[in-house]
This record gives structure tokens, C-alpha cells and sequence, in this order.
């Protein structure tokens, strides 16, 4: 299971009711959240989730709408007493944006470690989570992030029976080891079958509609994809400032053949975005308009 949980839907600015704009996804023990805008900490603490958990911060980019409330947060997850380390991934050039923010919050109880991205597409394995980090079109280096759980296939009793598999070698063999035993070589593949679907939410934020959003949010489960701009006219200023307005990411969701999709990153004059759902949903109907504290659990399909 797969619990993901938005947790600011504001852009630019954050305003009563609507935090900046930032995502928690949580996975067997392990807290991973992308961006980190001013009143992250309130909205994670009215959502009542903990803070020692979280240990993965992922960035979409350096703007200070979505990592102004770092040194804050940090110091919160400090006073609940992690010492285990956190691990920052984000563009070129993060260990020196969080060394400056970190003038007020200097004394950590536990190590940062960093992950910087530069190329193109980067993949990181890393507490059960598969994070693929694209390259998307904004003023600034910026990246969308797709998160997966993968799912192995069926452990095949039959065929460790029927090949006198030992079963001493059963859990290492379902873990994907290989097993020497008594002169004999196991591999998985001799029990295992085929992977199964597994779960994938893609969430990207400031940008131009890309080819490398639709390559990576393909089959998503959830797609949370920024909608600056609902009303009419907003076409022009969507590309000057390079963001996407309701229609265009109706369409990535469309093309990208999601599952689902949630609309995030609205400007603080979209004060109603329901108001403007009709656009999308003619295009793409399962997509809704994100909201603070909208959550969903994705459990993997029934065999």
C-alpha cells in the first residue's frame, strides 16, 4: 500500500486555507516528501503525521515557494528525535542552497545526505521507492519525479517442490538472491514468476507541457500535475512564465494515459478551481482539483 497525501496545493504564495505546494508519500516505515514551501510543517502536523519518519526530501526546483520551509522542518524533525540520516535529492546545486538556508538552523541531530541531479532522466532506488527525476521546462533547472513501488512475481511452490529446492533456499530465493547449496546453484527464476503491476505517482510541478512528463507519468496510478491557470485567456501568460493551465494538463493525462489526476500549484487568483473542472474533464474525466489534505491509499491489484 502506497498512502500519498497532498499537502499544499498553493503556488507562489500561500493563503488561508491553502498551503504551499508540497506531496507526502508514505511506504512501509518510510516518509518521502517533494517540496517543501512555506507551511509544510502546519499541514503535515494537521494531517497528523509524524515527523521522525521522513527521510527521503525530494525538490522539484529552487524557487522559494517550494523550499522556504526547510530549515524549519528540519529542525522539527531535530526536536523529534531522529538521528537517523535524511536524504535530499534535487537539481544541481542543492547541497549550497540548503548550506545557506541552514544559517538558521546550523545544529542537526542527524547527517544530510545529498543527491544531486544533472542529466537528463536519473533513477534512485532507495528505501522501496524506484524515484525516476526528469527534466522538465521551467525558468529555472526543474524536475518531475515519478515514484514506484515495484511488486515481484509469485513465489511458485510447486516448482521448488518439483525441482527439490531445498527450503532453507526459499526466502533468499524470494528475496532475489542466488543460493549455493550442497554443490547446487538455485537462482530466483527457478521459483519466482513474472513481475507483477506495481504502484507509480508521478508529480511535477512548474513547467511547460513536456515529452518527458507524458514518457514518465505513462500508467501512473496518480497523476498530481500543476494547474496554474483554470479561466480562459491565461494561454499567453502560461508560456511567459512557463506553467501550464487546466486544459494543457488535462491533456498530459490524456496522453500519458493516468489513471487518475489531480490538479496542484493553482495562482493565488484561483480562488475557486472547481469552478473551471469543466475544461478538464472533457478531455480527461477522472481528473478532480487538488486540495489541502486530499489523500488516497493505492493498493496493489488483486492477483
Amino acid at each position: 500500500m502506497l498512502d500519498i497525501c497532498l499537502l499544499g496545493t498553493s503556488g507562489m504564495m500561500p493563503l488561508p486555507g491553502r498551503w504551499l505546494t508540497a506531496m507526502m508519500t508514505r511506504y512501509n516505515g518510510s516518509n518521502l516528501l517533494v517540496d517543501c514551501g512555506e507551511g509544510t510543517q502546519i499541514a503535515i502536523k494537521e494531517k497528523g503525521i509524524t515527523f521522525k519518519p521522513i527521510d527521503i526530501i525530494c525538490f522539484t526546483h529552487y524557487h522559494a515557494d517550494h523550499i522556504s520551509g526547510l530549515p524549519g522542518l528540519l529542525l522539527t524533525i531535530g526536536n523529534a528525535e531522529r538521528r537517523e540520516p535524511i536524504t535530499l535529492i534535487g537539481p544541481k546545486g542543492l547541497e549550497r542552497v540548503v548550506s545557506a538556508l541552514r544559517v538558521i538552523a546550523p545544529e542537526l541531530p542527524f547527517q544530510l545526505n545529498f543527491i544531486e541531479l544533472s542529466a537528463q532522466q536519473e533513477r534512485i532506488d532507495i528505501n522501496g521507492y524506484i524515484i525516476d527525476a526528469f527534466k522538465v521546462n521551467h525558468a529555472v533547472a526543474c524536475y518531475g519525479y515519478s515514484i514506484s513501488i515495484l511488486r515481484k512475481g509469485k513465489f511458485n511452490i510447486e516448482s521448488a517442490l518439483k525441482k527439490d529446492i531445498p527450503k532453507s533456499a526459499w526466502n533468499k530465493l524470494q528475496h532475489g538472491k542466488t543460493v549455493l547449496m550442497d554443490g547446487k546453484t538455485y537462482t530466483p527464476d527457478m521459483v519466482m514468476g513474472s513481475e507483477r503491476k506495481g504502484l507509480k505517482v508521478t508529480y511535477c510541478t512548474d513547467t511547460r507541457p513536456t515529452k518527458s512528463l507524458v514518457e514518465n507519468a505513462a500508467n501512473s496510478d496518480l497523476l498530481i500535475c500543476e494547474g496554474m491557470y483554470g479561466e480562459k485567456g491565461k494561454d499567453d501568460k502560461a508560456i511567459e512564465y512557463k506553467h501550464m493551465t487546466f486544459v494543457e494538463a488535462a491533456n498530459v493525462a490524456k496522453d500519458a494515459k493516468v489513471v487518475e489526476l489531480w490538479l496542484t500549484h493553482y495562482s493565488p487568483s484561483l480562488v475557486r478551481p472547481l469552478e473551471f473542472m469543466g475544461s478538464v474533464t472533457s478531455i480527461f474525466e477522472n481528473a478532480y482539483p487538488g486540495k489541502d489534505g486530499k489523500s488516497v491509499e493505492l493498493d496493489f491489484e488483486e492477483d
